[in-house]
């Protein structure tokens, strides 16, 4: 079984696939954590381990060197009790103080994986897929209980994590730290990842050398952000795509977030990840309880390549639900690009039938259907079809866009309002905003207060509404500014800091409710593009608009980032107009195609626009897609050349789990005379198989193709695309 306890030593053990992840209760009850890494066969680890020392802090010869709390690694640390390191939970106590030493009361080891309560988290397609260990531990001064749950994947090298904190005791408690997660690594010698960025600009990839003293990844902004994902790698200084030890953490969360390493005075590194303590704070009182949200841990051997499939897999198959998991996404056109607010059904209708001309399978409408909303400044919120724009009702749109042979999508912003809206003048109070006190505006709008039934209720009952009148096949739901002035009037003033939290609940709700409700209807999660790309979103809709850029050579790196911990299938790409909107940048309509087919594949552009020979080019690249989704959709990714390390190419390959095919692409950023020629090894073939590269005509056995390679073919000009397919013999 993956979870052992051996009662000798009183040691838990997980083993997580190839890898290993070992605890102990040391006798005064402490959980510590005693090692995580590849496959181990001892329970009992304390004799390889040399103690972390440090000056015992004398309290009546209590503590020996192993439980000195300051340098004890520990599971689930506490704050204000003698470890000065970053808790993982501290709480303020109804006498003013805010000591937290939890220690061990029981443990369960249950099958399956519970679910989280109102969070989004991994779920088991079989129970036999995992395992969970339940471990209790409890402050007896101040009343707070911790449960700490990891499940433990039998196949996959993941442990997921969280854990419930309640009020044991009679009296309030306010939780002000409350991670998911720590974990104690031996050592600070490794390279620490971010997938950093901006509108526009986002999951660009930095590794940084770990330092003495706190480093963090976070967002404080509401959601996830474009600036900083929940996500990053610890690697041994040696990893790359192919080595080394790795370790991923990853949040299922879509709100401010924190990952926080700290190196101390031994040299040894914690890690906590959840909730971004900035200005939170979560009322317990007694016998209630808090749910933090899941941590996903990948542990690799074998570089971020491996940690990155391994994540794929998981968020594939165990994140990611409903009709549309498994199956292949409409190529689609969005409308925005060509016509922004300026359309009526005629000019979509008109777009429809030339998409349909070239293989294009669904419209979707964009901004500007709703309310008085011919620009950004008003009508957000009023979710009734303007009819007058349009010149026909809702349904009459879909039906001639169906007669035109495509599918039907929209676009929603359920999460903002205009001060320019009815909706606003009605209820001035459903939005955030603090009582005398100026509302700072964002692209004209205001944030709706989700933590409220009755703000939540509108949303569903409008949307539905929406969806119910109409064969609409497609939502994009957008969200186009972050929380600021995050207070709720309907929140007394002690519990005025949950609102962070209690807006992420409310909105999982909404949208639980929603995609329920809808269980045929492919729904696309976009925050200006990119700005919420996370796994709680995954959860709830299996695909995110990657970013609002879509220049294709400005793509290879936000899409490069994005995949160390998010599925291809996941990733919004589409091919866009020359010049790029974004950007100016001219780039081939060959290159445009190939980089879109590294995600779900569509169209932003205004048809109209294009001459035969484009036309022509998209029925090659819709053929193209029809041929190789499958491979890119339900293969293995191995990047090949970063765009972040070689500033003139970049190159990616897919692999099918059977290893019988294999598809390269090379995206040439720049070229330059005498060209020098770069030699690129291909990855995950079986060494001892003979496989043709069709379009070079030769034939060669994997390990020379992986161990060797070969010359990637000349292009002229700069930002050219290669495919190559290769096939087993």
């Amino acid at each position: 079984m993956p979870i052992t306890f051996d009662e000798k030593s009183r040691s838990f053990k997980l083993d997580a696939g190839v890898s290993s992840y070992v605890m102990q209760i040391l006798p005064r009850g402490q959980v510590a954590h005693r090692y995580w890494g590849a496959a181990v066969s001892d329970f009992d680890l304390s004799a390889l381990l040399e103690s972390n020392g440090g000056e015992s802090l004398g309290l009546d010869g209590e503590n020996t060197l192993d439980e000195t709390p300051d340098s004890l690694l520990c599971e689930y640390p506490g704050g204000g009790a003698g470890d000065f390191r970053v808790p993982a939970v501290t709480a303020l106590a109804a006498d003013g103080s805010s000591a937290v030493d939890l220690r061990y009361v029981s443990h369960q080891i249950l099958p399956g994986k519970p679910a989280l309560e109102g969070l989004p988290a991994v779920y088991l397609n079989s129970g036999d897929e995992a395992e969970t260990l339940a471990i209790t531990l409890e402050d007896k001064y101040c009343g707070l209980r911790a449960v700490l749950y990891y499940t433990v994947f039998a196949e996959l090298n993941v442990i997921t994590r969280h854990t419930v904190l309640s009020n044991a005791g009679d009296a309030s408690l306010s939780l002000n730290y409350a991670m998911s997660a720590c974990v104690e690594l031996p050592t600070h010698d490794y390279k620490m990842l971010g997938l950093y960025g901006a509108w526009a600009r986002e999951r660009q990839v930095e590794w940084l050398p770990l330092r003495r003293g706190t480093q963090s990844l976070q967002s404080r902004r509401g959601y996830s952000s474009h600036q900083m994902n929940p996500f990053t790698a610890l690697a041994a200084p040696n990893a790359d795509e192919i080595q080394g030890e790795v370790y991923g953490f990853n949040l299922v969360y879509s709100g401010s977030f924190l990952i926080e390493a700290e190196v101390d005075q031994k040299d040894t590194t914690r890690v906590v990840i959840g909730i971004n303590p900035y200005d939170f704070a979560w009322k317990l009182e007694p016998g209630e309880r808090f749910t933090t949200p899941e941590a996903v841990l990948v542990y690799s051997a074998n570089g971020y390549g491996e940690m990155s499939r391994t994540y794929h897999k998981l968020y594939t198959k165990n994140l990611c639900r409903g009709a549309w998991r498994d199956k292949r996404r409409p190529i689609l056109i969005n409308n925005w690009e060509a016509t922004y607010f300026k359309f009526n059904a005629d000019r979509l209708v008109k777009l429809a039938e030339q998409a349909a001309g070239v293989g294009i399978e669904m419209l979707v409408m964009d901004d500007g259907w709703f309310g008085k909303r011919d620009g950004d400044s008003s009508g957000l919120g009023d979710w009734f079809v303007n009819e007058e724009k349009l010149g026909c009702s809702l349904a009459e749109l879909v039906e001639r866009v169906d007669d035109a042979g495509l599918k039907f999508g929209i676009w929603f912003e359920p999460e903002m309002v205009n001060p320019d809206s009815d909706l606003f003048r009605a209820h001035p109070d459903w939005c955030l905003s603090i009582p005398n006190r100026p509302k700072t505006l964002g692209r004209h709008q205001l944030v709706l207060d989700l933590s409220r039934k009755e703000v939540q209720d509108y949303l569903v009952e409008r949307l539905c509404a929406i969806l119910e009148s109409a064969d609409i096949s497609y939502v994009k739901w957008d969200c186009n500014r972050y929380l600021s002035e995050a207070h709720s009037a309907a929140l007394p003033a002690d519990r005025g800091r949950e609102i962070w939290h209690r807006y992420m609940l409310g909105f999982y709700d909404v949208l639980e409710r929603i995609t329920s409700a809808f269980p045929k209807v492919l729904f696309e999660s976009c925050a200006s593009g990119g700005g919420r790309f996370d796994p709680a979103m995954l959860y709830y809709m299996p695909q995110t608009w990657t970013s609002d850029n879509t220049d294709a050579i400005d793509r290879l790196k936000i899409q490069y980032g994005t995949s160390f911990a998010y599925p291809i299938r996941t990733i919004g790409a589409h091919v866009s107009a020359t010049p790029n909107h974004q950007t100016g940048r001219n780039t081939p309509f060959m290159t445009r195609g190939d980089v879109a087919l590294q995600g779900t594949f569509g169209y932003e552009l205004d048809l109209g626009k294009l001459d035969e020979g484009e036309f022509d080019q998209i029925e090659d690249q819709i053929d193209r897609y029809q041929e190789y989704q499958k491979l890119i959709f339900g293969g293995d990714l191995y990047r090949l050349i970063s765009p972040f390390e070689d500033s003139t190419q970049a190159a990616w390959m897919y692999v099918s789990a059977d290893k019988k095919s294999a598809l390269v692409q090379c995206v040439m950023q720049h070229t330059s005379g005498n060209h020098v020629p770069r030699r690129i090894r291909l990855q995950g073939l079986e060494p001892q198989s003979l496989y043709k590269v069709e379009e070079l005509g030769v034939t060669l056995h994997g390990d020379s193709l992986m161990n060797l390679g070969f010359v990637i073919p000349e292009v002229w000009g700069d930002h050219q695309s290669v495919c190559l397919t290769i096939k087993r013999k």
